[in-house]
């Protein structure tokens, strides 16, 4: 209670651009959508588009080189989802004061913007018009209509499934959208290590367990059924109204939890990059819990319908991860995988490592050669 009082962020330097800059709204509010794009040195021959899509409270910044690697091939985007990096009214201001000479900037109250985040609706809403966006200046950099493939991570992963199965159900395919890379999706809750553990893993079991059979039969005994429901009926409610309380002013200071040094520890393997981690103000360091309870809401439903996932993919996961444990991953490969024949996995067994973009060498140049690598093999398949 008292770290959540006394916490607070600073950042120094301005936030980590890369590619050009296309500013454009896509909603009502006032921050815009800043969509950043690179191509390689002849874009017209460039054979697809690429999409990149971050993960929870990081931003696209971080993704300077990646974007930089897929740029020597593809045309490569990238976008912040709204409450994370530019997209964030405080992020952006602190941005702005800092390129104006201003020495450092208190983002504290970053994690605020999450107040309009109930659910994951906002950020597919901003997905939808950065895809549509990005279309659009694939097509006046060459030929019209060249295929777009997304690389999602983590929650970025969970958005973007969720989206175009919507998008499916809804009769409205993004056709030219030809395949997707899900690397550590956010397809189950997060089961800390060590002692946080065992405090926190049964009630975040028990919230799972009560959310997955809300209201939903799954085909149990009928004394089964009968428990769960009740069990649900109770525990559901009681615990959405106890999370959004504790989201609410004053209270949210104290509750809202802040990363733990866990959560950085299990990203990446790579003193480097936890380097970086430490020193990056423009993460969001912490979470409403009523944005925490409308994720796990999302996953719960995404793992109702998941099974209409169609679209062809490449899944990337660790099998010791504990920010998006493998069990997420596993069901949606067993649900899906005989969907479409260049369906891939790509299972790490042993490896404990959230952000696989972000390794130390050479794993990562490994995967991101796997990656253009099942691309290609899409666009000679879809010739």
């Amino acid at each position: 209670m008292l770290t959540g009082c006394v916490h607070r962020q600073f950042v120094s330097t301005s936030y980590p651009e890369w590619g050009e800059s296309h500013e454009f709204h896509s909603s009502d509010r006032s921050t815009p959508l800043i969509l950043r794009t690179l191509a390689p040195p002849e874009p017209a021959a460039a054979p697809a588009c690429v999409l990149l899509v971050h993960g929870m409270n990081e931003h696209i910044g971080r993704y300077g080189e990646v974007a930089r690697h897929f740029a020597q091939q593809f045309t490569v985007a990238g976008f912040d989802f709204y409450a994370h990096g530019l997209s964030n009214p405080v992020l952006q201001q602190a941005n702005h004061a800092l390129r104006a000479g201003a020495a450092e900037q208190d983002v504290s109250d970053a994690y605020l913007a999450q107040l309009a985040l109930r659910d994951l609706e906002p950020l597919r809403h901003n997905l939808h018009h950065a895809l549509q966006r990005f279309m659009e200046l694939c097509d006046a950099q060459g030929e019209p209509g060249r295929p777009v493939y997304i690389v999602a991570h983590s929650l970025g992963a969970l958005v973007t499934a969720s989206y175009l199965i919507q998008q499916r159900i809804e009769g409205n395919p993004v056709k030219r959208v030809q395949g997707v890379v899900l690397l550590a999706p956010g397809f189950a809750v997060s089961e800390p290590p060590g002692w946080r553990g065992w405090l926190a893993n049964p009630l975040i079991k028990l919230s799972f367990h009560a959310e997955t059979h809300f209201l939903y039969p799954h085909d149990e005994p009928l004394p089964v059924l009968v428990f769960n429901q009740f069990i649900a009926a109770i525990t559901v409610p009681v615990l959405d109204g106890v999370f959004d309380i504790l989201s609410w002013p004053g209270l949210r200071s104290v509750f809202s939890p802040i990363s733990p040094t866990w959560v950085r520890n299990y990203l990446t393997d790579s003193e480097a990059e936890k380097a970086r981690l430490r020193a990056d103000g423009w993460i969001v360091r912490r979470t409403l819990l009523r944005y925490v309870k409308g994720i796990e809401e999302e996953i719960v439903h995404f793992r109702r319908r998941m099974d209409q996932f169609t679209l062809p993919y490449f899944l990337i996961y660790s099998a010791q991860d504990p920010i998006t444990p493998a069990w997420g991953s596993e069901d949606f490969r067993r649900t899906t995988v005989s969907h479409h024949p260049d369906n891939a996995v790509l299972a790490l067994p042993g490896l404990v490592y959230h952000q696989h973009l972000f390794l130390s060498e050479p794993m990562r140049s490994e995967l991101l050669q796997k990656i253009e690598q099942w691309i290609h093999r899409r666009l000679h398949s879809t010739e």
